[in-house]
């Protein structure tokens, strides 16, 4: 029998195979799971011979609920709490009930595994020694501009859920407010059979996404990469004082045409720059 407590745990984001045994047995030796969908969790339950009892727990959960699981455990009682897929908390629910146990010094365990965030960055290409999880953007337009502008000049990597329905239009905003040509990694239907993985500028994902519908289904993490300092775009003090110079006057592509001429460093180069600049 696993001791009281409440255990996070972990499962599959899409391949089966990713249950690791340690979330078996705890699921297999709590007293009761609280899941976000029981229907849903009952298959994958089912696929690993697990009959522990499933009750509904989700963040829009009653307080009655969330009360009653609380008193269990202070009963002496042991919970498992899962999600749909993945580590629960992680833009799934959990929150209410984890903070409610350590407020009443339940003892909270998580039972690591899947996270769809942590296998796409590890497979992206990006920076990974930091980086920002902003889960999923608003789904109207404005609120999405507003929310990713403050994000313009973050230079850690930024990671985003979002929904295939959205996901055009999203990586458009992100065009917008980022710039077109910032670096960015698209990863749909992670560890599934149509898993991609696909990097480019922004506005070549926009691309890549319009021209094949088969982008605009499953699960989406976004990836961007963080606004490039100057030095890293290859801009000595002088080329940013030519270019400084030369927007007070001129569009950023007239800017980066001339500064090209004066300094010899890239016009690409110079543009993504002024961009940045006048994001952030």
């Amino acid at each position: 029998m696993t001791e009281q407590a409440l255990y996070v745990v972990a499962t599959p984001i899409g391949n089966l195979g990713d249950m690791v045994p340690r979330a078996v047995e705890v699921l297999q030796t709590v007293d009761v799971i609280a899941a976000e969908d029981t229907r849903h969790s009952a298959r994958l339950l089912d696929h690993f011979h697990i009959s522990t009892p499933l009750v509904a727990y989700h963040d829009h959960t009653d307080e009655k609920q969330v009360e009653a699981l609380i008193q269990r455990m202070k009963a002496g009682a042991s919970i498992g709490l899962i999600s749909d897929a993945g580590t629960p908390l992680v833009s799934d629910p959990g929150y209410r009930l984890v903070r409610r146990a350590r407020q009443e010094g339940i003892r909270v365990v998580p039972v690591p595994g899947a996270c769809a965030m942590v296998a796409a960055l590890s497979a992206s290409g990006l920076p990974s020694d930091r980086f920002s999880f902003e889960g999923f953007l608003p789904p109207k337009s404005g609120q999405r501009l507003n929310r990713l502008q403050p994000l313009a000049a973050e230079e850690r990597t930024l990671i985003f859920y979002e929904a295939p329905h959205r996901i055009q239009d999203c990586l458009k905003d992100m065009a917008t407010v980022f710039g077109a040509e910032r670096e960015a990694v698209m990863a749909r239907e992670i560890t599934k059979t149509f898993e991609t993985i696909k990097g480019g500028t922004l506005t070549q994902l926009v691309e890549f996404v319009a021209g094949d519908p088969n982008q605009r289904k499953g699960e989406m993490v976004v990836m961007v990469r963080g606004k490039p300092k100057a030095q890293d775009q290859g801009l000595d003090a002088e080329a940013e004082r030519v270019m400084t110079i030369l927007l007070q006057d001129l569009s950023v592509k007239q800017a980066s045409q001339l500064g090209a001429d004066i300094t010899g460093l890239k016009k690409k180069v110079l543009y993504q720059w002024a961009l940045e600049r006048n994001a952030g």
